[in-house]
This record gives C-alpha cells, structure tokens and sequence, in this order.
C-alpha cells in the first residue's frame, strides 16, 4: 500500500511490520530505498519505477543488512547500489539470505527474482560523505547502533531524510549492535536538524515525520528508552514499563529483552 505520495516521493508501506520503501525523484535520478517486502508489495514497486523512471538512472539505495530491508535488490537488477562499506564487507551474507528463505519457505511464499545480497557499486564510508548526481545531493552519516552498517541519507533538495530503522513511531529503539553507538546516532538529530532543512523523514517501519518538531519528540524517546533502561539494569529494576506507550508493544518483548541481554553484557552484568 502507499502511505504517502506526492510528484517526487512515494512511500510503500508492507502489511508486515510496517516496512517502508521509498521511491524518489529529482530530474536527474530515480531512487528506490528499500524494496520490500512480500511478493505483491514489490511487484508494485516495481510497476511504480517502470512507470515513472522515464531515461533517469535508477540507484538503489540500502539502508543496513537486515533481511527485510534487501529482501527486493532481485527486482531491480542493473541498477547502481548504494550501502555503507561494512554492508559491503559483510562476512555473513549466506546467513542473511537463509533468513530469507526461511521466512519465504515458512509462509510458503514464491517470487519471481531471484533472493541476491546487493553488491555495492558506491560505498558510503563516513560522516558527510556526499554524492552529487547532477543537482541532486545526497549526504550520508554513519547511523550505528541497531546494526554496524546502518547510515542516514540526506535527499537534497528535496529535504528528505532516509532514517533507516532509527525514529520509527511505532518501535523501541532495536539495539542489535550497541547502545552507546545507537546513542551517538540519535545524537547526531540536532546536526543533521542544523545543516540541513528537512521535509520529511522516513523510518524503515512505521510512519514519515514531516516536521522537526515530531522528528525531536521520536529522537528523545529513543534516548529516553535506553537511558531509562539502561539504568533500570544497573539497579536491578524492572523495566517493563518501558513499553506501555507503545501501541504493538506484544510484539517487542523479544526486542526488548535482547535490549537488556546487549546492555547487561556492556555492563558486564550477569
């Protein structure tokens, strides 16, 4: 389905997870972040890029390694791939496409492109990386802290910022890689919310920002969330209630407590 959608920027949404994909246009470029995630969901990505991509090249812009977030590079063959540089590096990309086809085997589900790992044409390396395509810009920041090669992206001038899973309204912060990591990604909100004049946000799952404002509020629960338990595990406390603002809370639990199985061996806490 389309949460959103204007000349230049529509946003897919699954019925699983609410996994967003984007598909963004300037007059030199078509964009697609993220095609997923069931069958149908990108076949109708792709009837989308097919329709509007006129002679643009077509990039392909990846987000981090989670399965459900390349789950649709096999549609999009040809195309020119953007990731960070350990997105490219990875040393486990069998295992990842195995997560793939156990869900497809689990639900029984075919497709008719083939499950690849993208292959990075342009790797993304640090903190204000910029790659201009004619007078498009985009600017990357390294977003550590869910996984170790997540990266936020910049859309200019367009005003878009691509969050990846950072920011969601819907989510905890998923912490698989760090906590202080995840920390100084949310902390870099007010640099980017400095240098940049931004639109409109997009998170991997869950709804758009549309205001900075609504992008400060996400940003601070975050921070909030793994303060909060973080000091909940130093002292022995429950922390379930870290949840009950969360409307699919059921479905978190596990998150969560991988949360505190992370923190508890930062802190060397058994």
């Amino acid at each position: 389905m389309i949460q959103f959608q204007n000349e230049q920027i529509t946003v897919f949404q699954s019925e699983l997870y609410k996994t967003t994909s984007s598909v963004i246009q300037t007059e030199d470029v078509l964009l697609i972040v993220d095609p997923n995630l069931l069958p149908n969901e990108v076949k109708e990505i792709q009837e989308h890029v097919n329709k509007v991509k006129g002679n643009r090249p077509i990039y392909l812009l990846f987000t981090h390694s989670d399965w459900d977030h390349f789950i649709g590079y096999g549609a999009f063959l040809g195309a020119t791939v953007i990731a960070s540089k350990i997105f490219k590096d990875r040393d486990n990309k069998e295992e990842l496409l195995n997560q793939i086809k156990q869900f497809d085997d689990q639900y029984y589900i075919d497709r008719d492109y083939p499950i690849l790992f993208p292959p990075v044409d342009i790797t993304v390396n640090n903190d204000g990386q910029v790659l201009k395509i004619g007078k498009t810009t985009l600017t990357f920041y390294k977003a550590e802290g869910h996984t170790n090669d997540s990266i936020y992206t910049i859309i200019e001038p367009l005003g878009i910022w691509v969050a990846g899973d950072y920011l969601s309204d819907l989510e905890i912060p998923f912490i698989y890689f760090s906590s202080e990591k995840y920390e100084e990604t949310l902390r870099k909100t007010d640099i980017i919310l400095s240098k940049h004049k931004i639109n409109m946000l997009i998170p991997g799952h869950g709804h758009i920002a549309e205001t900075s404002k609504e992008i400060i509020i996400r940003n601070d629960k975050s921070l909030q969330y793994i303060q909060e338990l973080r000091k909940s595990i130093k002292n022995y406390w429950d922390c379930r209630h870290l949840l009950k603002d969360y409307k699919y809370k059921n479905g978190q639990f596990e998150d969560h407590n991988g949360n505190i199985s992370l923190i508890k061996k930062e802190l060397n806490i058994e």
